[in-house]
C-alpha cells in the first residue's frame, strides 16, 4: 500500500443515493467521556459490529506520514502529513483509524448514525481541500492538538461519501471529539451539512442525531444513585425491596436512546476514581454494562443472519496519551503507549490478530491455608 492511503475506492452520486436506501448492518457503538478526582479524562468506547462485515486491527500511524483523501469518483482529494502520531483501531484495508488517540491527547472516534448522517457534496473545484468520511478521523488526529484547532480547522476543509471496501457501502457516521482539558465536541454531517456540537452529556451512540438524544434525556430526569424513601398508601408504608430503587425506569434494552441514557447515568453516577489508574478501571466496567454476548442481538443482511457483538472496547487516556482495550475473545486489558514509540518511524505498524484468544490462568496451586 505504500505511504499513501489512496486505494481504488468506488465513489459515485448514484451509489451514494443507494446506500442510503439500503439497510446498512446495525451497530451499536457507545461512548463517554469521564473526568476522575484528580482532573484527568479518560474516554471509553464500544465497538459493536458482526465479525462477518469488519475485523478491525490495531495500527499506530507515525509522523509524517504521506495521506492523501479521497474524492468522489475515485480521484484523490486533499493531501497532508501527518503532524501528530496517533494510535486507534481501523479496518484491514486502509490505514485510516475510526477510533484513536494521537500524540497530544486527542481523542477522535466515529459512530454509526444509519438514516441520518449526509456527508457534503463537492465539486471538482473543491478536491484540493476535499477528504472522505473514511480519513476524517485520521485528518483530525494527524492535524490538530486540540479541541478548539478541531473547531477552526473542520469548516475548512470538505467531507464526503465513501465506500468502504470491507462493508460494501458508504459508513454514516459521526465523531466524537475531546482532548485532555476535557473540551469535548460532537461532529454530525446531516443534510450535506456540518454540525458541531458542544458536548453536553459527555455520551455518544447512534441514531437519531446528538441534539435529539440531550432532548430525549430530559424524559429521565428522576434517575439517581439514591434510594427513594418509602412511600405511604392507606396509612402503611412501603419500602424498596433491594437496592437500586433510584435508577428504577433505566432502560437496559440495547437500541441507541436507551443506550445513550444509560450511559449518561452511568457516566455522571459512577465513582470516576481519584486518579488516571483508578479511572481506567472504572471505565472498562462502565463500558462492561454495554457489552452484548454473541446472539442477543440478531439481524438479517441479505438473506444471511448476523449477530452484533462487543467486537473490542477501548479507553484513552488524554493526559497520558496510553490507548488502552480488550477485545471480544480476549478480556485482558492491552495497553500502548505513544510516549514510548518512535513516533518519528518509518512507516505504520499494526497489530492484526487482535481477536485472538486470550489465556486463562489456572490460579489452583496458590490455594494455601487460610491460617
Amino acid at each position: 500500500m505504500g505511504r499513501r492511503s489512496s486505494i481504488g475506492l468506488i465513489l459515485s452520486a448514484t451509489l451514494i443515493f443507494f446506500c442510503v436506501l439500503i439497510s446498512v448492518p446495525a451497530n451499536a457503538c457507545t461512548g463517554i467521556l469521564i473526568k476522575t478526582q484528580d482532573n484527568n479524562y479518560i474516554f471509553g468506547r464500544t465497538m459493536e459490529f458482526a465479525f462477518d462485515y469488519i475485523a478491525h486491527v490495531l495500527i499506530f500511524v507515525p509522523r509524517n506520514y504521506q495521506y492523501t483523501g479521497h474524492a468522489p469518483s475515485g480521484k484523490p482529494g486533499l493531501a497532508w502529513k501527518t503532524k501528530y502520531a496517533q494510535v486507534g483501531f481501523a479496518a484491514p484495508s486502509l490505514p485510516l483509524v475510526d477510533d484513536g488517540l494521537n500524540e497530544q491527547g486527542l481523542y477522535c472516534g466515529a459512530f454509526f448514525q444509519p438514516g441520518f448522517a449526509k456527508y457534503e457534496e463537492v465539486t471538482e473545484k473543491d478536491y484540493p481541500r476535499t477528504i472522505s468520511c473514511l480519513d476524517l478521523a485520521s485528518w483530525i488526529l494527524s492535524t490538530c492538538a486540540n479541541v478548539a484547532e478541531v473547531r477552526e480547522q473542520l469548516p475548512k476543509i470538505r467531507v464526503c461519501a465513501a465506500v468502504l471496501p470491507e462493508l460494501g457501502f458508504v459508513p454514516p457516521t459521526h465523531y466524537f471529539v475531546a482532548d485532555k482539558t476535557g473540551d469535548a465536541i460532537v461532529i454530525e454531517y446531516l443534510e450535506g451539512k456540518l454540525n458541531i456540537y458542544d458536548s453536553q452529556a459527555n455520551v455518544i451512540t447512534n441514531s437519531p442525531n446528538y441534539l435529539w438524544h440531550t432532548t430525549n434525556l430530559r424524559n429521565y430526569i428522576g434517575l439517581k444513585a439514591e434510594n427513594n424513601p418509602p412511600m405511604k398508601l392507606n396509612g402503611k408504608e412501603f419500602s424498596q425491596i433491594g437496592q437500586g430503587s433510584g435508577a428504577l425506569g433505566l432502560p437496559g434494552d440495547f437500541t441507541p436512546p436507551s443506550r445513550f441514557v444509560k450511559a449518561a447515568f452511568l457516566a455522571n453516577a459512577a465513582l470516576p476514581g481519584k486518579d488516571v489508574s483508578e479511572g481506567i478501571g472504572i471505565i472498562f466496567h462502565i463500558m462492561n454494562q454495554f457489552d452484548i454476548p454473541q446472539g442477543a442481538i440478531k439481524g438479517e443482511e441479505a438473506g444471511k443472519v448476523t449477530f452484533d457483538t462487543v467486537q473490542w472496547t477501548s479507553a484513552s487516556d488524554l493526559s497520558n496519551a496510553r490507548y488502552y482495550y480488550h477485545t471480544y475473545n480476549d478480556r485482558n486489558v492491552r495497553m500502548i503507549d505513544l510516549n514510548k514509540l518512535d513516533l518519528n518511524a518509518a512507516d505504520v505498524k499494526s497489530i492484526k490478530d487482535v481477536q485472538a484468544p486470550g489465556n486463562i490462568r489456572d490460579v489452583s496451586d496458590q490455594l494455601a491455608p487460610s491460617r
